[in-house]
Parts: structure tokens; sequence; C-alpha cells
């Protein structure tokens, strides 16, 4: 048999070859003049700390301890013996090392009262995955706990026995796991990320027996980590800082707990077109209510279904469940205004859904700040969000809401939010409200975040480059023939007057692609203002492809040139995405 030659025509060639990244041009600039002949000494190096980096206060300790912690780029042969050059210099400047935010640890007051602080805090926290027919498992509130979330929330119900108490989303086909494995992992793991105070809010579906068996199970398993007061109402909340590595619960005495009106907001048909796309649909502002927005949840209609005997057996509550109860929850008789009244002799936590609180901004505003000064103030996801998706949680904290409860396994851009309120304080779970939300000012007037206010400051973001994707990605994760083609959208998550997204040009086929582009935000609440940052790689044909994102509290950031790293959109930081960029502010 004769052989035959084939020639075959490739019509693409892929084209993958990954350029070496390269010093910026301003970093170039700045290495020439904090340098000489080519050498950055350490001398030259804590000139260019104090006056480009911003830290007044760095010594020649500081410069040598950044040299000594170079030794990873060593063996590449970019150190001189008598300092750095430009290679070593520009990898020092993108290296993990050099982070955005302070890595100080916890630095502000936590003698104050708990009601002062934001509360990293979960909803449901014990659902994997969709509220109506996940697993309810201890592994999410373990990863939360990781995380450093401070507020768990269990809902607790009879077994199918009646004999012991499970952990599940009711009336849902969620498969429960037992109260007692819950109670456990929490104690395990409550204090790996934080030594602050963990609260365990429970939603008590259960008959008065069961609530001696909770009772007895919270008490052995935690013991002397139990923070029980006993006495009927706190006058005023404890420290943080009073209440390290404690247990705190928090719940409605058992007699006020009949189920929570749920106010539902019908959704027009342009917001269910809005859902959340695959990195989470745009974060949305405060909106407007009309009284004919509201319908009767199925929360209320429960409540007016409960027979007396419902009523008698909710009233008898065992005594040594109510001693467990330190921060005291429900709503008052009454409406919105007398839910939100102030009790000098003690204090509560009060919950509201998301829609409530939308609604009561509109009308309650000053009473909200002013309530949220010494009582806790929680918001809720609506019931529709069967998805498990979130909210804007800034309607909450610019209104001094404490207790904002997320879906943690609700991943997109109002989790990332989360994320970035927390990493503020060393990631401790607690982030300390600004003063304005605290106290009146001079003439006892209450923070109004939709009000006219002044600029304080302007940031000046640069955007220089970014490198990574390269080897946290498949070659054809983004394109099948050719390098991604990325941008970078950067602006201000804040009050309303802030609030703002900028983008940069596209930069066709780079896997280090050089932006080198300046943006400037004026801020009127700089406190409130969340730097966020997304990189995206444009498709023609198709939605752009997701390429990593952060977000950061402006009040914690680090002025000068830093390295970002980036995360996935679970919030898992990526092992080498990250840009490099600069932040300066302008009084």
């Amino acid at each position: 048999m004769s052989k035959q030659t084939f020639r075959v025509c490739f019509c693409f060639r892929r084209r993958f070859k990954l350029a070496v990244a390269e010093a910026p041009e301003e970093i170039k600039i700045l290495f020439n003049k904090y340098s000489e002949n080519g050498i950055m000494t350490v001398d030259h190096l804590k000139r260019f700390l104090i006056e480009v980096q911003g830290e007044d206060k760095a010594t020649i300790e500081d410069a040598q301890a950044i040299f000594d912690g170079l030794h990873e780029f060593k063996h590449l042969n970019v150190f001189h013996r008598k300092g750095l050059n430009l290679e070593a210099f520009f990898k020092y400047l993108f290296a993990d090392v050099n982070p955005p935010l302070s890595p100080r640890g916890v630095h502000q007051d936590m003698n104050a009262p708990l009601s002062h602080y934001f509360i990293y805090t979960g909803h449901n926290s014990y659902l994997t995955g969709n509220q109506l027919s996940s697993d309810c498992s201890d592994v999410p509130i373990i990863q939360a706990l990781h995380r450093g979330v401070r507020v768990i929330e269990l809902d607790i119900w009879p077994n199918s026995t009646k004999d012991n108490v499970n952990v599940l989303h009711g009336r849902t086909l969620t498969t429960p796991v037992e109260l007692i494995k819950c109670l456990q992992s929490i104690k395990e793991h409550a204090f790996v990320a934080s030594e602050y105070p963990v609260v365990i809010t429970l939603e008590d579906h259960l008959t008065t027996d069961l609530q001696a068996k909770v009772a007895e199970m919270v008490t052995q398993t935690f013991g002397e980590m139990l923070f029980a007061p006993g006495s009927e109402c706190l006058k005023e909340f404890p420290s943080p800082e009073s209440m390290k590595r404690r247990i705190i619960i928090s719940t409605k005495p058992p007699k006020e707990y009949l189920e929570a009106k749920d106010i539902k907001v019908k959704e027009s048909d342009e917001q269910k077109e809005q859902d959340e796309e695959a990195w989470g649909r745009e974060l949305q502002g405060l909106k407007s209510f009309k009284d004919d927005d509201l319908e009767e949840g199925e929360d209320e209609k429960d409540e007016k279904d409960l027979n007396n005997e419902d009523l008698k057996s909710q009233q008898l509550a065992a005594p040594e469940y109510r001693r467990l109860i330190a921060i005291h929850a429900g709503k008052v008789k009454g409406g919105l205004s007398e839910w939100l009244k102030v009790d000098p002799e003690k204090v509560r936590r009060l919950s509201l859904s998301e829609q409530e609180l939308e609604k009561a901004v509109i009308t309650h505003a000053k009473e909200i700040v002013r309530f949220t000064r010494r009582n806790l103030l929680r918001i809720y996801p609506k019931g529709i969000r069967f998805d498990s998706s979130n909210y804007n949680p800034l309607v909450g904290w610019m209104h001094g809401a404490q207790m904002v409860a997320f879906n943690m396994q609700g991943y997109g851009r109002s989790l990332w939010l989360m994320h970035g309120m927390f990493r503020a304080n060393g990631g401790c779970g607690y982030v300390k409200k600004p003063d304005f939300l605290l106290a009146g000012g001079p003439h006892n007037e209450v923070f109004n975040p939709k009000g006219t206010l002044p600029v304080k400051t302007t940031l000046k973001v640069t955007v220089f480059m970014g490198e990574g994707w390269y080897f946290d990605f498949h070659r054809t994760h983004f394109d099948a023939y050719s390098p991604p083609d990325f941008y970078t959208r950067v602006g201000i998550a804040g009050v309303p007057a802030d609030t703002v997204m900028k983008k940069t040009k596209t930069l066709e086929d780079n896997w280090i692609p050089n932006w080198n582009e300046e943006f400037e935000f004026t801020l009127t609440v700089p406190e409130l203002a969340f730097l966020r940052v997304e990189v995206h790689e444009y498709d023609m044909s198709e939605k752009d492809d997701f390429g990593g994102q952060t977000c950061l509290p402006v009040s914690e950031l680090r002025t000068g040139i830093r390295a970002v790293p980036l995360h996935d959109r679970k919030g898992e930081k990526y092992k080498s995405v990250k840009l490099l960029m600069r932040f300066e502010f302008v009084r």
C-alpha cells in the first residue's frame, strides 16, 4: 500500500506565550528618584516609604525589615549587595508584603457597648444552598466562623418524634441537622478567626419540654463560655472586649415568640429581569415605596392562625431556657414608631426585613439612627430570596443597623461588599460605627445619608497593571485562540452621593495588562465608603468573563503604591492574581 502525505492548514494560531512583567513608567521614574547608580539602599527605601507611601513614622528598621523579607526573590538574582535594583524594587511593590490594608490587626476601641459596632452577621447560617431544598449542615457554620462571622442564626424545631431538636428551615424541603452537632461545632470553631464574642440568634419553634432540653444542651456544651446574666433585660450591652471568647444567646422571650410579620414587596417585571448575573447584579440604592406596594406576608398569616392552645403553650416557657437569653429580641405592640422607641432602662434587639427597612428609612430615618445608638437592629433578607441571594447592606449600615444578616452562600456583589466591610479592624468581625451614628451633632441633629453633605476628601486611584491570570486560569479559559482582553471597573459603594463606578480601557491580547489610568472620587462620607474593584474580560459575542474582584474599606486604605490581591466569586483569594494600584487622598 502506498503511503499518502497530507497537508493540514491551521486557520488559527494560538498565541499564549507570556511576556515578562515590566515596571510601569511611573515606577521607573520613582525608582530613579529614590536610588543612586541604579541601586536603592535602605536609606533610599526609608525616604520612599515616608514620601510616597505616606508612612510618616517609617524607620531604618522598617526599611531593613522589608529588605530582609524579600528572600523569596534572591534566587532571581535581582539583588545587589548594597540594595535593590529596579526589578527587585518592582517585585517588592507587587508582593504580598505590600498590601492595600494595614496588617496591624485589631486597632479600634473595643470597650464600647455592642450597639456601637457593625457586627458580621449570618442569616440561616446552617444552609448549604438555596432556602427551599438544600441540606442543613454544620459545615457552613464552621466556614462562616473561620471567615470571622460573629452572629450565627439557627432555626430550631422538634424532630419527627418530638423528643429532640433539629435545625432546619421550617416548612421547606431542607434536610435537618441535629442542634447538638451545630452547638458543638460552634464551640470548637467560634474563636479560630477572632476572640470577640459570638452571638447565636435562635428562631424558636419548640414546646416547653424541648426548650428545657435546649437549655441543658447549651449549658453543657458551652459551660463557662456562656454569658447568661439571668436578668429580665440588660440595661446596657457589654463591650466586645469584656465578652472575649464568650457565647451570647439572643432570641425572643418565649411568650412573645409568635411568628414575626414579614412584609413582602411585589416585584415588577423589570425587577425580576434584573436578577443577579453570574457575579451578581449591580447594587441597588434606596427605593421609594408606596403603601400599595406592600402585601401581607406568610408569617403574618401564620400568626393569625395560632389558636388559643398554641398561645397558652407559648406563654409557658421553661425558666432555665429563659435565663439563657442575654439579648432579648422582639417587637412591642403597635407600629414602627412604637418599635423604635428608646427605653432608657433597658436595651433590646429589633429585627426588620430588608423591605421593612427600606420603607422605614423613608418615614423614620432619624428614629432608626437614634434607636441604634443604644439598641441592636437586625436586618434579614426578604422571604422570596429562595436562591439565597442578598441585598445592599449599605441601606442598613447608613442608618446604624449593627446586624445586617446575609446568606453567606449567596455569592455576588452584595456579599463582596459585606466581605469588604469586615476586612476592617483586623477582620475580627466587629467594626466601630462612625461617631456621627453614635451621637448627635452640635445641635443634636441626626445623620441623614440622603442629605446634601460637603465633600470631605477626594480619593485618587491609579490602576497601573495586573498579573497572575496566566498562572491561576487555564490558557483557554478566557479565549480559545488568543490571550485575554482585560478591563478594570473601579468605583465607590457608599452613601448615594458617593456611589459611582468607572472603567479602564480594554487592552487586547494581553495576560499582563498595563492600563496606567487614573480616577478621582469625591467623598462626602469616607467613613462609609468602600472601594470596589472588578476585572472582566471583554467578549464580543457573549457575556464578559469574570477575572477577579475585591472590596476595600476606604477608611483603612494605605496610601501609596500597593499590591491589591483579587478574589474569586466566592470571595476566596486567588493565588497569583493581583493589581498594582496607587491610592492618594487629596484634601
